[in-house]
Parts: C-alpha cells; sequence; structure tokens
C-alpha cells in the first residue's frame, strides 16, 4: 500500500490520466441508469402506482393495454374476495390550450371512477365528479403552467376542465389525465351513443391486492385472461427494448473499463521491469510488488467512481424537467463497486509480467 501511494505520487500526470478516464466512464455508467431508470419509470409509473395484483385484457391483445377492447360491464365477469376491482380505459393524445394551439403536449388520458382506487387522491382542488371534468398530473401542470379551473383542448377539440392536480405521474413516457368513463370515450369516439353505461368502451380491468382472481369466458363473450402487474409491464411498448438497450450498454461499459485500466496498468508495468529486477534482487518479494499494483487500480477505480458519483448526481440537477432521468443510488452505489472491481481485474492482467521478471536479466538489460 504504501509503495502504491508512493508511485503514484510521484507519477502523478500518468494516474491522474488514468482516473481521468475512469471518470468518464463512470459518468456515462450513472448518466446511462438514470436515463435508463427515468424512462422505466416514465412508462410504467401509472401502473406501479395501482399497485395491481392482475390486470385483466382481452385473451387476443398479446397482452398490450392498448390493444385490448373490453366494456365497463365486463368487470363483472372478473371475480375476487373483496371485489377490489376498476375498469379503465385509455386514450393517447394531446393536450392544448385551445383546438387551435399548435403548442400542444403528448398525455395519456386514463378513464376510470372517480372513486376506484386507481385514482389518485389530488393534491390541490377536487377530483372530477361531472362530464367534461378533468385531474391532471404535477408534472404535466408544471411543464405546461397548468392551474385548477383553467380550460383545455385534447386532441378532437374537446373542451375540459382542470379540475384538480394530482402527483406526478407518466404512462408511455407522457404525463397523465384522470377522467370519467364517459368523458374519455366521448375523447375517443365522439358523440357516439353506446346504450348505457356497461358498453362504454375500456381497454383493462385492474384488480388489488387479491391472490383469488377468476375471470368468466361464456359463449359469444369476448375472451379475458388476467396477468401479473410484471407481465403487463413487460409488454408496455418500448420498454422492454428500452431497458434492454440501455442495460447492455452500461455492462459493454464495464468491459472496456478492465480493458483500458488492464492496458494501462501492463504498459507502465513493463515501463517498471527493470525496477522491479531492482527490488527483487535488494529482497522485495513478489507478493509484495503484485498488492502494490493492485491497489493503485484499487484506487484509480475508487477515485475514479468517487468523482464520476459526484458529478453525475450535480447534473441530475440540472437536467430538464422534461428529461426522463431518476437516481436509484443503491444502484449506483452497486454500479460503482462493479467499476472499482472491473479496475482491479484490469489490474491483475499485469501480475504475470511482475512474476516473470528475472532479476539478472532485469537489470542486465538496464
Amino acid at each position: 500500500m504504501f509503495l502504491a501511494i508512493k508511485e503514484m505520487k510521484y507519477a502523478k500526470l500518468r494516474y491522474s490520466l488514468i482516473i481521468g478516464i475512469m471518470v468518464l466512464v463512470g459518468y456515462v455508467v450513472f448518466m446511462l441508469s438514470g436515463l435508463a431508470d427515468g424512462l422505466a419509470s416514465g412508462h410504467t409509473k401509472v401502473v406501479t402506482d395501482w399497485q395491481a395484483s392482475e390486470i385483466v385484457l382481452s385473451e387476443d391483445a398479446n397482452k398490450v393495454a392498448t390493444a385490448s377492447q373490453l366494456t365497463a360491464g365486463d368487470i363483472d365477469r372478473v371475480s375476487t374476495d373483496d371485489e377490489n376491482k376498476a375498469a379503465v380505459s385509455i386514450f393517447s393524445g394531446s393536450i392544448s390550450e385551445n383546438a387551435d394551439s399548435d403548442d400542444k403536449t403528448n398525455i395519456t388520458v386514463f378513464g376510470a371512477d372517480q372513486t376506484s382506487f386507481v385514482v389518485p387522491e389530488v393534491t390541490s382542488g377536487t377530483t372530477y365528479t361531472a362530464d367534461d371534468e378533468i385531474v391532471i398530473s404535477q408534472n404535466l401542470a408544471d411543464q405546461e403552467g397548468y392551474q385548477v379551473g383553467d380550460t383545455v383542448s385534447i386532441s378532437n377539440d374537446e373542451s375540459l376542465t382542470i379540475v384538480g392536480i394530482i402527483p406526478s405521474s407518466s404512462y408511455n413516457v407522457a404525463p397523465i389525465i384522470y377522467t370519467s368513463l364517459a368523458t374519455e370515450a366521448k375523447i375517443k369516439y365522439g358523440d357516439q351513443d353506446f346504450g348505457g353505461a356497461e358498453n362504454i368502451p375500456v381497454n383493462l380491468i385492474v384488480v388489488q391486492n387479491e391472490d383469488n382472481v377468476t375471470v368468466t369466458n361464456a359463449d359469444g363473450d369476448t375472451k379475458i385472461e388476467a396477468i401479473d402487474e410484471a407481465t403487463f409491464i413487460e409488454n408496455i411498448p418500448g420498454y422492454s427494448a428500452e431497458s434492454l438497450t440501455l442495460n447492455s450498454m452500461i455492462a459493454f461499459l464495464f468491459v472496456v473499463v478492465a480493458a483500458i485500466v488492464g492496458i494501462f496498468m501492463y504498459v507502465m508495468t513493463l515501463q517498471k521491469t527493470s525496477l522491479f529486477g531492482v527490488m527483487k534482487a535488494q529482497g522485495v518479494a513478489t507478493k509484495y510488488i503484485v498488492r502494490s499494483i493492485i491497489a493503485q487500480a484499487f484506487f484509480v477505480g475508487l477515485f475514479g467512481v468517487i468523482i464520476a458519483f459526484a458529478l453525475s448526481y450535480g447534473t441530475s440537477f440540472i437536467l430538464p424537467a422534461a428529461m426522463p432521468f431518476a437516481v436509484d443510488l443503491i444502484k449506483w452505489v452497486g454500479f460503482g463497486g462493479i467499476l472499482i472491481v472491473v479496475a482491479v481485474l484490469g489490474g491483475v492482467f499485469s501480475i504475470r509480467t511482475v512474476t516473470k521478471v528475472d532479476p539478472i536479466t532485469a537489470i542486465g538489460g538496464e
């Protein structure tokens, strides 16, 4: 340890260069991790807020919510112990201050009974109680400056009144809006008459905190199936592909760190072959030199990770609000530990060079 620190102090420029590269790679790892978590949360936040035990969709929807076609009356075909269930409809569109405005924001509208568990409690204003009333998520209010009492237009020129604001949430990386099933159907289908509230189209039925969920498929009915929350999330369009891509990039960066540190340490070890020969001739044990190299790799990884962690955390405070980014400190600490480990493994590649140094040959070669 003493030898490692003394040498790093002596060759400040060399080791600063390696640490700098570690900082850059670590910074990219943490930022990609934050982006991956932000995108994942952006796709799924509203679903995880439901705390659903099962989600019921039509069988032919291939587990995709927007492809599922049910009716509000299909909720009676889902049996649970406590009847803790809610019919939900989904519409992806855009919101603006009025129909003629070119400044539109993508949103996802959820239709549900205002008393159901899927609708969050409002943080300001009141929940919707009549047609053409909506509640919006806080992130939408912050992004566009909407307030309780504002009148807005959604997609097909429907004029709706904001009566409340709920905590920030999103689905498919878009802010969300809650309204009644009838209002959501009006936004989606216009003034079409469905012949009763039980015939209003919905996309899914959410069941909360239930272990015994059964569905009934009678002849002539749309076949339905119940899936768990994790399966539902995995089938949200874009979620799995984005997560796999970003996580694969992070894994690849771990390999890059091991290669970079390994190459640098190997080159510097070759340059010090004669010095190691002299040290061995003076009786310095090989394992002492090996420990020194491993310690240097550890310090390179440690300092690089600490600086990268601080830079990434600081960057998270200046990113635009519209950018999906989430800081998971536990995951970042885990990734930091992996970076340090692979840095040490990179240093291990140089050990064989040290063990093969022959004092006589090394000194004579000098």
